[in-house]
């Protein structure tokens, strides 16, 4: 088994983790022995998490933050160096998709389009460019971006989310580029359709079948399947890994 314990004292940040796939990493990074933080739009939800993590004798912070707003960021990223002293790894999870409905991209509103990308974009570099300088002044940092194999499948009626995602990949590579020489790190996962307590409108029983159909594994994927990955790309382990996307969906797709 390997080895989380370099993760001990370490501080995660967790963009969405009051729920679904958030949520599972940090209950794991906690009982790794980590801080983990709560970035979450939702301050009730926010607190049920930090408070179940406390209630098992792990350590938690709960901020409420937008991520599509640069203020409440800086102001999370002050708040953690305040309380916590460090920062050791973002996880850029929050994202728009589950409340988005399945439509051919010409039908897609304006409106919509901005607000996924403003999310799933903008958002995550927003969060890195705020908790770099901490990851700088320590020489070690650990960003893990959270994409989609859906990307990879070009799935349709999603296109603004696909695009999305598309992007985070592209710009965990280049932000690996960027960033080696401070000892910091950018990786992307990609998770299958992982199914969690969020409901999903979209998605019927037959579509479900399907997609578990499709993978070489078939059973339905869950935030577990995703928590091993995350806690080896924030661990010593993974030190020498960078700009790498990692297909986590139990072989829907093949790199």
């Amino acid at each position: 088994m390997t080895d989380f314990g370099s993760l001990a004292g370490h501080v995660i940040v967790i963009t969405g983790a009051g729920q679904g796939i958030g949520r599972a990493f940090a209950k794991a990074f906690a009982q790794a022995g980590a801080t983990a933080v709560i970035a979450e739009l939702n301050p009730r939800k926010a607190t049920d998490v930090a408070e179940e993590i406390m209630a098992a004798g792990g350590k938690a912070l709960a901020i409420e933050t937008d991520v599509s707003d640069e203020a409440s960021i800086n102001l999370m990223a002050r708040v953690v160096e305040d309380q916590c002293g460090r920062i050791d790894t973002l996880i850029n999870n929050a994202g728009i998709f589950s409340t988005l409905e399945m439509r051919p991209f010409d039908q897609i509103p304006l409106d919509e389009w901005e607000r996924v990308l403003r999310v799933n974009v903008t958002g995550p570099f927003l969060c890195a460019r705020a908790l770099l300088p901490a990851m700088r002044r320590q020489k070690r940092g650990r960003i893990i971006n959270i994409a989609s194999g859906a990307v990879l499948l070009g799935r349709p009626n999603y296109l603004h989310y696909i695009a999305s995602k598309a992007a985070l990949a592209g710009m965990s590579r280049s932000m690996a580029r960027e960033l080696g020489g401070d000892g910091i790190t950018v990786n992307s996962i990609l998770p299958g359709a992982t199914f969690t307590e969020i409901e999903r409108k979209t998605v019927t029983p037959e579509q479900k079948q399907r997609i578990v159909a499709m993978q070489c594994i078939p059973r339905p994927e869950t935030p577990d399947d995703l928590v091993g990955t995350a806690l080896f790309l924030a661990s010593d382990n993974a030190a020498f890994i960078t700009g790498q996307s990692i297909n986590l969906d139990g072989g829907a797709t093949h790199l």
